[in-house]
């Protein structure tokens, strides 16, 4: 294993006001508050007003990260956005989020893995700053998965929500006094073979329409479990370290029942695990910064623990990393 080349310096989310209960919607489609706690674990979720958009939320949250880390705008010369929700088809929505912050330097482009876009962009900026080609990056998660929904569709609509999280990362060259801080290791995987089981119906080359989101929620949920154990096992074994020395485990916040018999196969404590499903709902790219967020602001993340970051998206994607925080 290589020393980390990058570390994570600061953290910060942002959510609509809009609260959305259980309650709420099940005045809109068949569906109760049982229903809903009882198979996903979700309470609440955050809806985006009208006018307000992905690059709104990922804005406040960049800001939000580089307060966390006591930097400027000044010092970003690299963003990496993880979104399936943008404001435009091109350009992306980080080049969006890079203006507004009046960054002029490096380069700012957006990662499309859905759930697993967190764990993807934090792993691509980790290598470009690896290779010297920034120093400093924003990686952020944003969405408003409100905007792609079918609001008739019960199986779904009642699963996510809109937020964003975001992270600044740096070189670790120099490594400071505690060279291990940084990102150990990660592990990406995908296989278009399971596209029909979680997708939008939509797109500018197939129907000219943005679409809703498809989902065969017992197939999603069956490999999502043998997914994060796979990619978890191969990033304990490029770091060698086992569960039990995980002080906390981050995982996407999709459902539950999926973190928690994700943790139990994996040997990871439930005290272990941080969990906010409950009142963001499934909030694809943007669950696992708004978890780090949550986690670190609250003081249960600390200085030198080690994280653990898992996640899983349609196409399939699903990936990990683990980080000396």
């Amino acid at each position: 294993m290589r020393p980390p080349a990058t570390r994570v310096v600061g953290v910060g989310s942002a959510l609509p006001e809009r609260v959305v209960t259980n309650a709420d919607l099940a005045t809109m489609v068949d569906t109760s508050d049982e229903w809903i706690v009882s198979r996903t674990g979700i309470e609440q979720r955050c809806i985006a007003a009208e006018g307000e958009y992905t690059s709104d939320l990922a804005e406040r949250a960049a800001r939000a990260a580089l307060a966390s880390a006591g930097c400027s705008c000044d010092d970003i010369d690299l963003i990496v956005l993880a979104t399936a929700t943008p404001d435009n088809t091109f350009p992306s929505t980080a080049v969006s989020v890079q203006h507004r912050l009046g960054i002029t330097k490096g380069a700012a482009f957006d990662v499309a893995a859905v759930c697993s876009g967190f764990v993807f962009a934090l792993t691509t900026a980790d290598a470009l700053i690896a290779q010297g080609i920034a120093k400093r990056a924003l990686v952020i998660g944003a969405e408003t998965f409100s905007r792609i929904l079918d609001w008739e569709d019960r199986t779904t609509c009642v699963l996510f929500g809109d937020g964003a999280g975001a992270v600044v990362l740096e070189s670790a060259e120099g490594g400071g006094d505690d060279p291990s801080r940084g990102i150990i290791a990660s592990c990406l995987r995908s296989d278009g073979a399971h596209k029909e089981k979680l997708f939008v119906d939509g797109g500018p080359s197939t129907t000219q329409t943005v679409g809703h989101l498809r989902m065969r929620g017992q197939e999603v949920f069956r490999f999502a479990v043998s997914a994060t154990v796979d990619v978890v096992e191969d990033v304990f074994a490029k770091a060698d370290v086992t569960a039990a020395e995980i002080d906390w485990f981050v995982p996407h916040q999709a459902n539950k029942r999926i973190i928690d018999s994700s943790a139990r196969k994996l040997g990871i404590a439930p005290e272990k695990v941080i969990l906010t499903v409950q009142h963001h709902g499934n909030t694809s790219a943007a669950s696992i910064p708004l978890a780090l967020a949550e986690a670190a602001g609250d003081g249960r993340i600390k200085r030198g623990d080690l994280v653990l970051l898992e996640a899983m998206g349609g196409g399939f994607t699903w990936g990990a990393t683990l980080v000396r925080w």
